[in-house]
């Protein structure tokens, strides 16, 4: 299995999906474009995963976004498996053609998300409720074709799925207690008191067990999405 990855900034990597990733053995490559714009062949890969960041899926004033969206798309036509995470997803939407914009609420912290109840062999199960972490401001309108997998108060669009291998998560599984620090260390600006906006400290308290349960769920997706890919070739 053949992964690679896109990193729109230095303190939103792979988190707990690196060790998953390595101890299968699986072959792991990446885009830091940060550093370089880099991108493999299509071919050259099973599954993209997809990272998140503080800028917006519409801020193609950089010069990388647009190469990376029409790359996010030849990797979804040529039916590789895809994950985007958090800015991620909203890169999967925005590079099909749906909306990306800003949400009546930003959400971040620890925040409930209620799985939709869905039909289909194919569709990845969200639990009926759980907690994920959250950081973003913007949204996005479902791909065409998409199946909204969850749902939270803040936020109508959590999750989708299109076809059988391409899912978008606008929460956080992968979070480590050092990932969460990194991302407070370099965004604790957005911290302003909100409704669905936690403090630093609550942030911080997070128990090992909720870290645990959200990379289990994360562990479980990566599951469905490689042995997906697997079925397929």
């Amino acid at each position: 299995m053949r992964v690679h990855y896109l990193q729109h900034v230095p303190f939103e990597g792979l988190g707990y999906i690196a060790p998953w990733l390595q101890a299968r053995g699986y072959e792991i490559t990446g885009t830091r474009f940060f550093a370089s714009a880099t991108l493999p062949e299509v071919h050259d890969l099973d599954l993209l995963i997809i990272m998140g960041g503080p800028m917006s899926a519409n801020d193609e004033e950089l010069p990388w976004l647009r190469p990376e969206k029409l790359f996010i798309r030849r990797c979804i036509e040529a039916g590789k498996a895809v994950l985007g995470i958090c800015l991620g997803a909203q890169l999967i939407a925005s590079a099909l053609g749906a909306r990306v914009y800003r949400n009546p609420e930003k959400e971040i912290g620890w925040f409930p998300v209620h799985g939709v109840s869905s039909h289909g062999r194919s569709l990845f199960r969200v639990p009926p409720l759980f907690t994920a972490f959250h950081w973003h401001g913007d949204t996005f309108d479902l791909p065409p074709g998409a199946v909204r997998l969850a749902r939270s108060e803040a936020c109508e669009n959590q999750a989708f799925q299109l076809g059988r291998s391409v899912i978008g998560l606008q929460f956080h599984l992968e979070m480590t207690p050092a990932s969460t620090q990194e991302i407070i260390a370099h965004c604790r600006a957005e911290l302003s008191p909100a409704r669905y906006v936690q403090s630093e400290a609550a942030i911080l308290a997070a128990s090992p067990e909720t870290y645990r349960e959200t990379n289990d769920l994360m562990a479980q997706l990566l599951s469905f999405l490689t042995t997906t890919r697997s079925g397929q070739e």
